[in-house]
């Protein structure tokens, strides 16, 4: 197993530093801690990179006591689940590791869903945690094998909630039709925080704007550059790269597009320079911070189980944050005086200039508000995934494009109406269809909705010549 050489690891270093000089602010080091042992939590530094995860019973219980072994070139190292059912163990070099579970010490009437899935292979990199889980069901309900039993939005060992322990291909039960439903509910809830801000955007100046993803993965990395490198509490780090990320779309509008609607420039042209403001920032985010997954947080998640249904508490308390801020968004939009301005705007800008509303003003807000909520969006996502990458929101944006338009271009609550059904649409399909094809419902929704009802669910027929 070769090392990363010293001038690589320098290297990498001074990008990171760089990219913090260039969000204005100052990097601490990290205190390193030595590697940790398998006989407690693993904790991530330079040296030291983490395996680990969470293994429940078919009913969600936490299963203590169940050993596993990762092994790879640079060596081996065993240990075994504690008593939330969560274990870690530490490697001492970047590579290819095998994690295999003990099925000897699973409690009787306990099983694999998919036998091919043990042992698991996984890219592990130092400073960083790798999270692998194994999918059990009750020895009378064991499924044919498939191929993957992780259930991550995004990604597969790179992190996400406590998945559907049943993950995809290990039987159509209550359970985990329960557990999917959850799921679904709750990525659909942070999606609509982005895709409002792309739909109220769309609405008020006509711009399908191909860089929003790029605002999700902003706050997101926002949030580890603050959380991980600078050192500040969550909470405190989930602010600023929220007030960060919205100052990013005021910036924009006062910079780029706003010099742009005054020289007339057509909607179709501005809709390419998304795309390539799209290409810059992703290549930009891998440059400054590699293609490694890098997470908010590195401690293991604490689990909630509700009956059939497992989350983690760091989920809960995301859901209830969502549910706060698009409340708070609605109150906006329908209380509000500007809020009134913003919907006369998105009706008809002539109109709204005609009644002595400041069109560009309201344009101005809505870019501020759409960027801040594609952050929050982001740093909630990272959180729920429990890893963030360079291209996260890239990935996104097709889920994102295919709510506003099932939900009516331009409407924002169309938007929030179409987040939800597209998450349920992507975390329910896993119940019949391969995880890695789990997006492709929401293409097909899209086409659906653009052959049947282009309009969308709460957007308006409008007439053409």
């Amino acid at each position: 197993m070769r090392g990363v050489p010293a001038q690589g690891r320098a290297l990498s270093g001074w990008r990171r530093r760089l990219a913090v000089v260039a969000l204005a602010v100052l990097a601490l080091p990290f205190l390193g801690a030595g590697p940790a042992s398998a006989d407690g939590p693993c904790v991530p530094d330079a040296a030291t990179g983490c395996v680990e995860g969470s293994i429940r019973s078919s009913a969600g219980q936490p299963l203590p006591g169940v050993a596993l072994a990762v092994g790879g070139d640079a060596g081996s190292v065993s240990t075994t689940t504690a008593a939330d059912g969560t274990w870690s163990a530490p490697v001492t070099a970047d590579g290819k590791y095998t994690v295999t579970l003990d099925v000897t010490t699973l409690p009787p009437g306990q099983t694999l869903s998919d036998t091919s899935t043990n042992p698991r292979t996984t890219q592990v990199r130092l400073a960083s945690s790798t999270n692998v889980r194994f999918a059990l069901v009750s020895g009378m309900a064991q499924a044919a094998p498939s191929s993957t039993a992780s259930a991550s939005p995004v990604t597969s060992d790179g992190g996400g909630d406590v998945a559907s322990e049943a993950g995809s291909g290990s039987g159509f039960n209550g359970a985990r039709v329960a557990q999917q439903a959850a799921s679904g509910l709750v990525f659909g809830l942070l999606l609509a925080l982005a895709s409002i801000g792309l739909s109220l955007i769309y609405g008020t100046t006509g711009l399908s704007n191909f860089a929003h993803g790029e605002q999700v993965t902003l706050g997101a990395i926002l949030a580890y550059v603050f959380c991980q490198l600078v050192g500040l509490p969550l909470l405190v780090a989930a602010v600023v790269a929220v007030a960060l990320s919205a100052t990013s779309g005021w910036v924009q509008d006062a910079w780029l597009w706003h010099p742009l609607r005054r020289r007339r420039v057509g909607t179709t042209q501005q809709m390419i320079v998304t795309i390539g403001l799209s290409m810059a920032l992703q290549y930009g985010f891998q440059f400054f911070f590699g293609g490694d997954k890098l997470r908010i947080v590195t401690t293991t998640p604490d689990v909630v189980t509700m009956g059939p249904v497992t989350l983690t508490r760091m989920t809960i308390v995301s859901v209830v944050i969502a549910i706060i801020t698009l409340a708070a968004v609605s109150y906006f939009l329908l209380a509000t005086r500007v809020g009134r301005a913003t919907r006369a705007v998105s009706d008809s800008p002539a109109l709204a200039a005609a009644s002595g509303i400041s069109v560009e003003r309201i344009v101005r807000i809505v870019w501020t508000l759409g960027a801040g909520l594609a952050g929050l969006g982001g740093v909630l996502m990272g959180l729920y995934l429990n890893a963030t990458s360079w291209n996260m929101g890239g990935a996104m944006l097709l889920l994102m494009f295919s709510a506003v338009t099932l939900g009516g271009l331009g409407a924002a609550f169309g938007a929030l109406a179409g987040s939800l059904v597209i998450g349920l649409v992507v975390e329910m399909s896993s119940l019949v269809i391969p995880n890695d094809m789990r997006y492709a419902g929401a293409l097909l929704i899209l086409i659906l909705v653009l052959l049947f009802r282009p309009q969308g669910i709460l957007g308006r027929a409008e007439r053409i010549g």
